[in-house]
């Protein structure tokens, strides 16, 4: 087998996943079935494509080769056949549909959105199901979004897909009046898959940009079925707002770039207007939620011209209403950066040695990569190469992991 054969099947699966499942549960009915014959379709590639070539169309090959699997499957087992024929039935009975223009659900992948955040499941399964199937995410890449071990999140997508299995929930958009309820657990899937694409939890570059662009579709679409929604503008206020960084996060080697360094005449000035604008109605609410505040975080840094210019005060202030509205370690992490800023490296390391003890935080690099950046900046060298080793641990991308190890040259140099 070539290399190339081996990683075309494997970018197009990664990009199409979502939409070659989300399909094929639209036609079949069922979720585990999708996913297996998906990846008998990927094995097939994986024998056809070095040797023929890889097909123009390589996505419609795929789902073409697991829609046949799925038949010759359904054709061999009637009993799987007459539970697949019920839960059709049941579909069809209950279906709600939305208004039918493609610009409202343009393609399967809302409706498999909207699904795997039936409020029948627990709102950290929805999540987790969500990001599994329809981002493409790996289980361990979704266990690090949770902060759980990978082992702990394979157990919650089964039992998920189990649930949705034997309550015979249907593949559908959900009437207007049911998507309020929806909304949280779509949401937090939207702002997790950006997440990962901010900065990826593994492989060779630092943003994933195809997975970035999906998630701003994902929350464009969502503000266009929900546009009085506070929280839906909040959320892609702050995925415009942060993603508008994506030209100067990386250098032309692809090295990260810290914020502090970037050329900000790189940011993107169109998406940081869209955004501002989207963050400054979400704030309008009379509770503003959490996405409109980590907007309004976002857009406080994105107006700065510089880190030295940058409102931390207000900033510090922000991120104190986020933690009583969404109390989070990884707030708390991030309040104690903005306060080394505001009040010196001395004050945030203390409210960060606070948060060590953390267990939700153990595994996440983030957490001695701040230390050890703060630790460096009051000159304590060996106590910061310690905090860095800490964070090669865990750290995953290759841009990241050569930022600490340059960093950790610097820490061991400095103590010479």
């Amino acid at each position: 087998m070539t290399l190339g054969a081996a990683g075309s099947v494997e970018a197009v699966f990664r990009e199409e996943r979502g939409r070659l499942l989300a399909t094929l549960v639209r036609q079949f009915g069922d979720l585990d079935l999708a996913e297996e014959v998906a990846s008998e379709a990927v094995a097939a590639a994986l024998e056809h494509w070095p040797v023929h070539g890889v097909p123009g169309r390589p996505a419609a090959w795929l789902l073409t080769t697991a829609r046949r699997k799925a038949v010759d499957r359904l054709r061999r087992d009637k009993a799987y056949a007459a539970r697949l024929a019920l839960m059709h039935a049941d579909a069809e009975r209950e279906a709600v549909a939305l208004p039918t223009e493609e610009d409202d659900v343009p393609d399967e992948r809302l409706r498999l959105f909207f699904t795997c955040c039936h409020p029948a499941l627990p709102i950290e399964a929805q999540t987790a199901l969500t990001l599994r199937c329809l981002a493409g995410l790996s289980t361990p890449e979704v266990a690090r979004a949770f902060l759980v071990p990978a082992a702990t999140m394979a157990q919650r997508i089964v039992r998920a897909k189990r649930k949705i299995r034997d309550a015979r929930i249907p593949f559908r958009v959900p009437d207007a009046h049911e998507l309020p309820g929806r909304l949280p657990g779509v949401l937090r899937v939207v702002y997790l898959i950006f997440t990962e694409a901010y900065a990826a939890s593994a492989g060779p570059e630092l943003v994933r940009a195809n997975l970035a662009e999906e998630a701003i579709r994902l929350a464009r679409i969502l503000h266009r079925l929900l546009p009085d929604e506070h929280e839906v503008m909040g959320l892609l206020a702050l995925l415009l707002l942060v993603d508008a960084r994506r030209a100067a996060r990386t250098d032309a080697e692809g090295a990260l770039v810290l914020l502090d360094e970037q050329d900000r005449s790189l940011w993107d000035r169109d998406r940081i207007a869209e955004g501002r604008t989207l963050v400054v109605a979400a704030l309008r609410a009379r509770a503003p939620g959490q996405y409109g505040l980590q907007a309004a975080i976002a857009a406080v840094h994105d107006e700065a011209a510089d880190v030295a210019t940058t409102d931390w005060p207000q900033v510090v202030e922000l991120y104190g209403v986020l933690a009583q509205v969404a109390p989070s370690p990884l707030v708390d992490l991030n309040r104690a950066v903005a306060v080394a800023m505001r009040d010196g490296p001395a004050a945030g390391l203390e409210l960060i040695d606070a948060l060590a003890d953390d267990e939700r935080l153990r595994g996440y690099h983030l957490l001695p990569s701040a230390r050890a950046d703060l630790l460096r900046r009051l000159g304590q060298h060996g106590d910061a190469a310690v905090a860095y080793r800490l964070a090669l641990e865990t750290v995953g991308n290759e841009p990241e992991r050569a930022y600490l190890e340059r960093r950790l040259s610097e820490m061991v140099r400095a103590q010479r």
